[in-house]
């Protein structure tokens, strides 16, 4: 049994850096309107193509000493820190659920998480390819066993979706400026599509938790805008795990007579 785990869990950080490097991609492409698959890799200083076994996730960035072969550029680090993350996401959702699908669409959910909040703190954009896309995943995984049905999670979505509109219509009326991106509003869609309506609920309780206590603050010392699908982000992948223990330990503290 656990020589079956230790094969699993290196499978998964396999799976999962090479997702990770694809993701990297995505996130410097998708904002800025570019096709993920032409052209191929390169160097962002010189342009010339990354060979294929300099772009084996971390170590091929380990093996340049972080600089391009061509040029000697630096690398930026971030490269092997995503891949890593991203394996180590993987690894954790096969430890969790065993190889199952359950663990796919929680390891996917938390790539895409991953990617919006690189994205949104890069850019200030949420491309719709992690958003709509990230919908249609969670919707599609409802419908395989181990996770929530797929009446939830197609509530889950409209709920998402609505109630960040909703949002925004009134906060731009109040404010008379717009008080949330629509790549926002698509986001709390997918996050629907996953966790169902409770678990949009409880996303946007967690993600304004976390954005008044660290973004205030921020922005009160820089005056600089701090992108709330960070926040968000943070939000769901607290709320993934925990969010039924948090529902549960508020009904029994605070609900019941």
């Amino acid at each position: 049994m656990l020589n079956l785990q230790i094969f699993l869990a290196a499978y998964a950080a396999l799976v999962g850096a090479c997702v990770g490097s694809f993701l990297n991609v995505c996130v410097y492409r998708w904002p800025a309107d570019l096709s993920v698959v032409r052209p191929p890799s390169r160097c962002g200083s010189c342009g010339t193509p990354i060979r294929w076994r300099d772009n084996i996730p971390v170590l091929g960035w380990v093996l340049l000493r972080g600089r391009c072969r061509a040029c000697g550029a630096r690398v930026s680090i971030q490269y092997p820190l995503v891949e890593l993350v991203t394996a180590a996401l993987w690894v954790m959702a096969v430890l969790r659920f065993g190889l199952s699908w359950q663990a796919l669409g929680t390891a996917l959910f938390f790539t895409i998480l991953l990617g919006i909040a690189l994205a949104d703190a890069r850019t200030y954009i949420i491309p719709d390819q992690f958003t709509l896309g990230g919908t249609v995943i969670g919707l599609a995984l409802s419908f395989a066993p181990g996770g929530i049905t797929w009446q939830r999670s197609l509530l889950g979505a409209a709920v998402g979706f609505g109630l960040l509109w909703l949002i925004a219509v009134v906060g731009e009326k109040v404010f008379r400026k717009p008080a949330m991106g629509g790549g926002d509003i698509k986001m709390m869609m997918m996050v629907g599509a996953f966790l169902g309506p409770w678990g949009v609920l409880l996303t946007l309780f967690m993600g304004a938790l976390f954005g008044t206590l660290i973004f205030a603050p921020i922005s009160m010392r820089t005056g600089k805008l701090v992108p709330f699908g960070i926040f968000l982000a943070i939000g769901a992948a607290i709320t993934e795990p925990w969010g039924q223990a948090l529902i549960d330990w508020y009904v029994r503290n605070f609900l019941t007579v």
